[in-house]
């Protein structure tokens, strides 16, 4: 079974519990559109999954799902699946994006391997596979990991990438403020989450301070604990909405994609949402030097490597770009 031709003709019911924004939301949906005869979205509102979950459940438990022959369950697939499975009919799709048991126990480190907790997200995991006629993984490397620990079969897998909204994410030029009309301007944006590796960057951005040309754009909710005050050349701003996130990176020289940590396994078998933002517009980055990212990405003008969790190497890696790209 492939993902567009078991949605071409079908009447289909989307679920996710993440924002009908977020990228892996809108790429499927753009899909379904072009290919289904009809689609109803049940997504989330809030920003947290456990409490859209319980909204998803409340829907599910009082409306008839009899006219969808295809139901899809994006992000966080664990918190449906298990659970209300029962209330579907036709064929079940899974985009497992994200395993709950390895998000916690090994990336966020929020539950103790081998501890009755970690056994009952483990059995989630496995349960959303079980039930799916069709499991959608993100990489190569990612599936691979799902066959090892889940042991999801190949047959019933499809590897897709992820993929940027273009009507948001393309190249475009936009003016500077004057404060960093010369300066050489890397533009960083994330969540902070642990595999992206926040604390590389921010020790990259130390080691370039005496450097007068270059500035970093800093983008995401970064707690106050981990800004570093002292570093002037480095300006923080606070989560944005899309159209402007595309603005900021339009102005950029270079971007950091990453993943940037080296220790969680995670971010080796992971591509970064931001690297697909990038590369929709047409912006030269720097990635971890990951299987994931080997996959899709190879060394050229627009793409460089670094080995993840070296601040020393990222450094330097800016420093090279900066006079490549200014002759110097």
């Amino acid at each position: 079974m492939v993902f567009r031709e078991a949605v071409k003709g079908k009447n289909v019911l989307y679920v996710t519990t993440h924002r009908i924004s977020y990228i892996r939301c809108t790429q499927e949906l753009e899909i379904i559109r072009q290919e289904a005869a009809s689609v109803k979205a049940l997504y989330g509102n809030k920003d947290n999954h456990i409490l859209s979950a319980i909204k998803i459940w409340a829907w599910l438990l009082t409306h008839s799902t009899r006219n969808f022959d295809v139901v899809v369950v994006s992000y966080m697939c664990q918190l449906i699946v298990p659970f209300m499975a029962w209330r579907f009919r036709g064929d079940l799709i899974v985009d497992f994006f994200i395993s709950l048991y390895d998000a916690l126990v090994f990336d966020r480190k929020k539950i103790r391997e081998g501890t009755a907790a970690s056994k009952i997200i483990h059995r989630l995991d496995e349960r959303s596979i079980d039930k799916a006629a069709l499991v959608i993984a993100d990489t190569k490397t990612h599936g691979q990991y799902f066959r090892e620990e889940f042991g999801l079969p190949s047959e019933k897998m499809e590897i897709m990438y992820l993929k940027a909204d273009e009507n948001i994410y393309h190249p475009m030029s936009v003016e500077r403020p004057k404060e960093w009309e010369n300066k050489y301007l890397v533009v960083y944006f994330g969540t902070v989450i642990p595999l992206q590796g926040f604390e590389t960057v921010l020790e990259a951005v130390s080691i370039l301070k005496d450097d007068p040309d270059i500035h970093f754009l800093i983008i995401g909710p970064i707690p106050a604990e981990k800004k570093r005050e002292d570093l002037n050349n480095v300006t923080y701003v606070k989560w944005v909405e899309q159209s402007e996130l595309a603005k900021y990176i339009a102005m950029s020289d270079l971007c950091l994609a990453g993943h940037f940590n080296g220790q969680i396994q995670k971010a080796d078998r992971t591509i970064p949402t931001k690297a697909y933002i990038y590369e929709s517009m047409n912006k030269p980055m720097v990635l971890g030097d990951s299987r994931a990212n080997h996959e899709l990405f190879v060394e050229d003008k627009n793409h460089c490597f670094v080995k993840m969790g070296d601040s020393k190497q990222l450094a330097q890696k800016i420093l090279e770009k900066k006079r490549l790209d200014h002759n110097v």
